[in-house]
C-alpha cells in the first residue's frame, strides 16, 4: 500500500541511498529491512519503490543533475506521466501568464516543465496521487495548492463561462481500470473526449493528451492536433483547445529530441476523408485478427493512405511512428519520391526507387525476395551469404526467435529479413540497411 509519510522519511531516504550506492540486490535489501524492524507491508512498499527510482530519474531529470533526486510515484502513475522530453517541448505551447488546472493530474509529469509565471492547481480523485503530486511539484521548485475533486465536477455545466478558477486546462484521461492492465478499448476514457470538449468550454484554452491510436474522426473541429514522440515511438496524440490552438484544423507530427527539441515536423490542414474509412474497406479491416490466407488485408496504426499501390521497387521504408499515425507518411514520402507507393493495401511499409530520407523514414534496399517458406527463404539467405538476420513482422504472424531458429542462417553477412505482405500474399525481402542523413 503506497504511503507517502513512510517514503518520504529520512530514515528510508538514507536507506534507499545507500542501498543504491552499494549496488545491493533484493535479497540484501529485505534482508537489511527485516532488520531495521520494517513490516513486511512496509519493506515490500519500500523495495517497489526503490525500483522506480532510477526509472523516474532517467524519465524526468537531466543525466547530469538526476543522481540524489526522489519523487514519489507507484508503478501506473510512473507509466502514465509525461516524459521530459516531450514535457519540455510542450512547455513552448503554454503562455508565460495566467493559471492552469492539471486535471487528473496523477504524479504530476504535465505540470513540471510548466513556464514559471503560470500559478499551477493539481486536480484529482485520488488523494494519494494529489500527495504525490504536491511533494513532486515542490522538487521542481514550483508553488502549487491541490483539489481533490472530480474534474467534471471542478468546471461542470452547472459554472457560467468566465467563472473559472483557472484560465486554462491541461488534462490527461485515464486509460487503465488497474494497475498493469492495458486499457486496449481507446474510447474508453474517464473523463470520455466528449467530456473534455465540454469541460473546455469553461477555459481560455487548454490541452488534452489522448492515446496515440483515438480514432482522430471524433476529435472535433477548430482544434489543433499533434502527434508527439520520438525516432522510435508516437507517445501521445495531444488535442489543443481555444487560445492555445495556433493552426485550427491542422494535423502535426513531430519528432522530439531528448532535450524537447524539435528535430522533425510534417503538418498539413484535416483532411476528413483520410479519417473515416468507407464501409467496405472497415469491413475488410475488420476481419484482420479471425482470417487468414492470400486474400486477408492488414492494416497498421494507419487506415488509409493516398499513396498506390505498386510493385517491390529498389527500397523498402518504415515511416516514422509518428507519421503513422498522424497518416502523414504519404506526403513526406511524395514530396521525396514521386513514385513512392505501398506494396499491400493497409500495410505501412514504402518502396520507392530512392531510399527515403531519414528521420522520416528507415529506408532498407532490397537484396532480393521470395515467397514465406522455409526452403525458399534458407536459399535466400545462402544465395547472399546471410547469418545473422533481424527479422521485422507486419501483417505475418510467428515467432520471430523460433522462426530464426527453423531458417538456422549460415554466413559472414548481415540482413535484416522482412516478412510482410504485397498485394496481399505473404513474402519474404530480404534488405540492408542504407546509410542515412
Amino acid at each position: 500500500m503506497f504511503s507517502a509519510s513512510l517514503l518520504t522519511s529520512p530514515q528510508v531516504l538514507e536507506f534507499i541511498r545507500n542501498a543504491l550506492k552499494r549496488k545491493m540486490d533484493a535479497l540484501q535489501v529485505s534482508t537489511a529491512l527485516s532488520k531495521a524492524g520494517y513490516s513486511n507491508e512496509d519493506r515490500a512498499a519500500i523495495m517497489d519503490y526503490m525500483a522506480l527510482v532510477p526509472k523516474f530519474r532517467d524519465k524526468f531529470f537531466e543525466e547530469e543533475s538526476r543522481k540524489g533526486k526522489f519523487l514519489l510515484c507507484d508503478k501506473l502513475a510512473l507509466e502514465q506521466s509525461t516524459a521530459q522530453d516531450i514535457g519540455r517541448w510542450k512547455a513552448a505551447l503554454w503562455p508565460h501568464e495566467g493559471s492552469v488546472n492539471d486535471l487528473c493530474c496523477g504524479m504530476g509529469g504535465d505540470s513540471f516543465f510548466l513556464p514559471a509565471g503560470l500559478k499551477i492547481t493539481g486536480v484529482d480523485l485520488d488523494e494519494n496521487r494529489l500527495a504525490m503530486y504536491r511533494h513532486n511539484l515542490q522538487a521542481f521548485g514550483k508553488d502549487v495548492s491541490t483539489k481533490c475533486a472530480d474534474v467534471r465536477e471542478v468546471v461542470g455545466n452547472n459554472v457560467p463561462t468566465g467563472s473559472n478558477s483557472a484560465d486554462f486546462f491541461t488534462i490527461d484521461p485515464a486509460r487503465r481500470a488497474i494497475e498493469g492492465e492495458n486499457q486496449r478499448d481507446l474510447r474508453n476514457l474517464t473523463p470520455t473526449l466528449e467530456e473534455v470538449v465540454e469541460i473546455s468550454k469553461h477555459y481560455r484554452g487548454g490541452m488534452a493528451k489522448l492515446p496515440p491510436g483515438y480514432p482522430p474522426a471524433e476529435i472535433p473541429d477548430s482544434t489543433e492536433i499533434l502527434y508527439l514522440g520520438g525516432h522510435s515511438d508516437c507517445r501521445e496524440c495531444l488535442v489543443l483547445f481555444g487560445e492555445l490552438v495556433k493552426h485550427p484544423d491542422t494535423v502535426r507530427a513531430v519528432i522530439v529530441d531528448k532535450a524537447g527539441n524539435t528535430e522533425a515536423e510534417w503538418t498539413r490542414k484535416r483532411d476528413r476523408t483520410l479519417e473515416t474509412l468507407d464501409e467496405e474497406l472497415q469491413e475488410k479491416l475488420d476481419r484482420n485478427d479471425s482470417l487468414e490466407g492470400k486474400d486477408r488485408t492488414y492494416r497498421t496504426a494507419t487506415s488509409r493512405s493516398d499513396l498506390p499501390l505498386g510493385e517491390i521497387g529498389k527500397y523498402i521504408a518504415e515511416p516514422a511512428p509518428v507519421l503513422i499515425r498522424s497518416r502523414l507518411f504519404s506526403d513526406a514520402a511524395l514530396a521525396y519520391d514521386p513514385s513512392a507507393h505501398l506494396i499491400s493495401e493497409g500495410i505501412a511499409y514504402v518502396s520507392s526507387d530512392k531510399p527515403l530520407p531519414a528521420p522520416a523514414f528507415t529506408s532498407y534496399e532490397i537484396l532480393a525476395h521470395a515467397e514465406i517458406a522455409t526452403g525458399a527463404v534458407r536459399s535466400m539467405l545462402k544465395e547472399h551469404d546471410i547469418g545473422k538476420i533481424t527479422l521485422k513482422l507486419r501483417g505475418v504472424k510467428l515467432d520471430p526467435d523460433a522462426e530464426t531458429k527453423r531458417l538456422k542462417p549460415k554466413g559472414k553477412n548481415s540482413a535484416i529479413l522482412f516478412y510482410t505482405r504485397a498485394y496481399g500474399e505473404k513474402i519474404a525481402i530480404l534488405t540492408v540497411k542504407t546509410n542515412q542523413t
